[in-house]
């Protein structure tokens, strides 16, 4: 096959869920009555997984012409040894573009949203037809590259952890977190369900649900001051915001800080008093968290990797 350049490309996709079912149950007809048995429309989920791989069939066609092709399933990617000059194209939802940016370094990369209809895509600008136009122009330098800023958790051990959207500290179960909370000159010993640093590519995620509770509980209350952060907070910006859900007011724990800004000069610490099922996750990702018990502290600032998605 004769192809417009050697630059090889690595094609990022995702299951569906009719996919997982599958692998779950077996067959396509044991996953369609587990659906059906509980009352869901196993026909939205045929669609769905229709849809996607035909956007993910299309992706492939253009691409196999155009360089070196490589397909790769997004539970492998926390293991792949990506090149410098890699060109990642992902399609699937907005979170397989976060959980692919942390294991990049120089790499630039395309999001691709296989189903409009369903998906918002706020990191999804493209859909698979246009490949054509916007690949050559990323090849020749003629795209706008957006950089985005990520957290980074380090350990007293050593061991980092980069965060996308976010990164949770906390009990791996409901059950309480303890540990002490240290913001620039201040100290707290708190207990509640885990810590959340965001970015501001997070601040449409995890972070904007927890505002709009707090949000809706101050209306409710009455209270006219309503909880909010910078309106330049962006995706560039060099700062987080922490959050702590559910603060727990008693005796031995505080709630004084329950919100407030990271940034480079000004790191989060977080010491761990938790005996055991202390976890650190980034992005949603509790099946790659870091072991985070009594004895264990972690500082979380701005990491010196940003990400590179092609606009």
């Amino acid at each position: 096959m004769k192809r417009l350049t050697d630059r090889k490309i690595i094609l990022i996709t995702q299951k569906t869920r009719l996919e997982d079912l599958v692998r779950r149950y077996n067959t396509i007809g044991q996953a369609q009555f587990y659906i059906e048995h509980h009352g869901g429309d196993f026909e939205d989920y045929s669609i769905e997984d229709q849809t996607y791989h035909n956007a993910v069939n299309g992706a492939v066609s253009y691409l196999e012409s155009y360089g070196r092709l490589q397909v790769l399933d997004r539970d492998l990617v926390p293991g792949f040894l990506f090149g410098e000059k890699d060109l990642v194209v992902v399609i699937g939802r907005d979170g397989l573009v976060a959980n692919t940016l942390k294991y990049l370094s120089t790499q630039q990369l395309i999001g691709i949203n296989p189903d409009p209809d369903r998906w918002d895509g706020v990191l999804l600008p493209f859909i698979t037809a246009d490949l054509e136009k916007i690949v050559p122009e990323t090849d020749r330098g003629l795209r706008h590259i957006r950089s985005i800023t990520m957290a980074q958790a380090t350990l007293n051990d050593g061991q980092t952890l980069i965060g996308v959207n976010d990164i949770f500290i906390g009990q791996r179960t409901h059950a309480s977190a303890r540990y002490t909370l240290t913001a620039g000159s201040e100290s707290e010993q708190q207990s509640s369900s885990g810590v959340i640093v965001s970015t501001g590519l997070g601040a449409t995620g995890w972070l904007k649900s927890i505002l709009a509770g707090a949000s809706g509980i101050d209306r409710y209350c009455g209270l006219k001051e309503q909880p909010r952060i910078d309106s330049g907070f962006t995706w560039e910006s060099d700062y987080l915001y922490y959050t702590v859900r559910e603060p727990y007011p008693s005796k031995s724990t505080g709630t004084n800080m329950v919100f407030g800004k990271v940034s480079k000069n000004a790191p989060l610490k977080i010491a761990s008093q938790m005996a055991y099922n202390g976890v650190i996750f980034s992005d949603g990702m509790e099946q790659d968290c870091i072991e985070f018990n009594s004895g264990a502290t972690v500082e979380i600032g701005i990491s010196r990797h940003t990400g590179n998605l092609i606009i």
